[in-house]
């Protein structure tokens, strides 16, 4: 077999993509129009067919994303140089976001997420970013679990990479979340109520600190400050944190692996069942709930035409009203290229909850899909699949599987289900 990509340009690439795994502290967008789109069509053996249907048990955990996938999304916009002032760049970004919990996007709503200025090599920052606006921020993700295991995104401002702190680089952000108004109409007195669960959150981070050869340690805090009143009837508003600690190791078989510890209180544990620290989450949350997690996450590319994604996670949610879960997941994605543009890329994932009352729920998942694409490496981009996905599971995983997908609950009392369909999945 031949490759027309040379083995050194392929592996350059991607370590170059492996760095930027390994350092998010900053995630300016690039001059140009750049975006991401995935879409598809799909179908279910479940039932006598209908809708593509996907395999997960909900709650706090997140599911295997291969073939697995009944959704569409896009997000794309423009960044552009408007001004310089000496060494100073003044960058201006404007995006837009589509999604459908469908195939179909239709006349889904277009929303802004990203708008926002950034003034770029401020000397009093010692070559760091001053901004301000909506924007995407520290959000380094899973990719096979479509998880951001960590998520800043908001509206505020902030200073970023400042360089004269040490070892390492300090960013600081200040972001307003969840300005949105509930309205509550008491049922005795009949008297309503305008109220908000409105939070201030303030990001710390100090990262890309050197530990050893080629691995760097970022640590991140939140800290959330709960807005509004007590007496609405949406109950007491409570404050919060979370610290997360990720070390991450470059040149690793060609790729790179990431180790992360976190812990959240209150609204620090982000979403309920998004799996997001970092964003505030409700500030009805008091301090009994919290959220532990551990995790590894590899990506390599040992060889031109091989490579993989392995990941393995822990994590323990607790609270008062539901007491306590476990969520343990492994998966890999093996990715073999038969020729410079094509390959067969397989995904195998296995999760299991435990909870206090009642017997754990179990669920494996595994996809096959043979899939054209831009090259032979695990992260070459467009990919065009077809693929069939299978989902097995116990009785106890029964409801949750019937309840997290799309399709309702095709699956009745069945234990077992079969997917199949097409997507592409590109960014650029």
């Amino acid at each position: 077999m031949t490759y027309p990509i040379k083995t050194s340009l392929l592996t350059a690439l991607v370590l170059a993509w492996g760095t930027a795994a390994a350092d998010p502290m900053f995630p300016s967008d690039t001059e140009g129009f750049h975006g991401y789109l995935r879409a598809g069509a799909g179908s279910t053996t479940a039932d006598g067919g209908g809708p593509q249907s996907c395999y997960g048990l909900g709650g706090n955990t997140t599911k295997y994303r291969l073939g697995n996938e009944c959704d569409a999304y896009t997000e794309f916009g423009y960044t552009k140089a408007i001004a310089k002032s000496g060494d100073v760049t003044y960058m201006a970004t404007l995006w837009v976001n589509a999604f459908a919990p469908t195939s179909d996007f239709g006349d889904r709503k277009v929303g802004i997420v990203k708008a926002y200025v950034e003034a770029q090599g401020l000397d009093f920052l010692a070559g760091g970013t001053a901004w301000v606006g909506k924007r995407f921020y520290y959000r380094p993700d899973i990719h096979m679990l479509d998880t951001q295991y960590i998520n800043m995104n908001g509206t505020g401002a902030g200073l970023d990479r400042i360089g004269n702190f040490g070892p390492g680089k300090l960013s600081y952000a200040f972001f307003k979340d969840n300005d949105v108004t509930n309205t509550f109409t008491d049922p005795v007195t009949g008297k309503t109520t305008v109220s908000t669960q409105s939070a201030v959150r303030q990001n710390l981070i100090y990262g890309e600190i050197p530990v050893n050869v080629n691995g760097t340690l970022d640590i991140a805090g939140t800290f959330i400050s709960g807005q509004g009143k007590n007496n609405d009837g949406l109950g007491e508003r409570h404050n919060g944190w979370q610290l997360s600690a990720f070390h991450r190791q470059s040149k690793v078989w060609g790729g790179g692996n990431t180790f992360g510890v976190q812990y959240g209180v209150g609204p620090g544990i982000g979403g309920a069942s998004n799996g997001q620290f970092g964003a505030s989450g409700s500030t009805l949350f008091g301090s009994d709930v919290k959220r532990t997690r551990v995790f590894n996450d590899m990506a390599i590319q040992p060889l031109d035409h091989f490579g993989m994604e392995f990941v393995a996670l822990w994590q323990k949610d607790q609270s008062n009203a539901t007491g306590s879960s476990v969520w343990t997941t492994v998966g890999v994605r093996p990715v073999y290229a038969l020729t410079n543009n094509f390959k067969l890329v397989a995904e195998l994932g296995t999760d299991r909850v435990t909870q206090e009352n009642g017997p754990a729920k179990r669920l494996t998942k595994i996809t096959f899909a043979p899939t054209i694409s831009a090259g032979p490496g695990l992260w070459s981009r467009p990919e065009l699949r077809a693929f069939v996905t299978y989902g097995k599971w116990n009785d106890a995983a029964t409801a949750s599987v019937n309840a997290n997908n799309n399709s309702g609950p095709v699956y009745n009392n069945n234990t077992s289900g079969t997917s199949y369909g097409f997507q592409v999945e590109t960014w650029f």
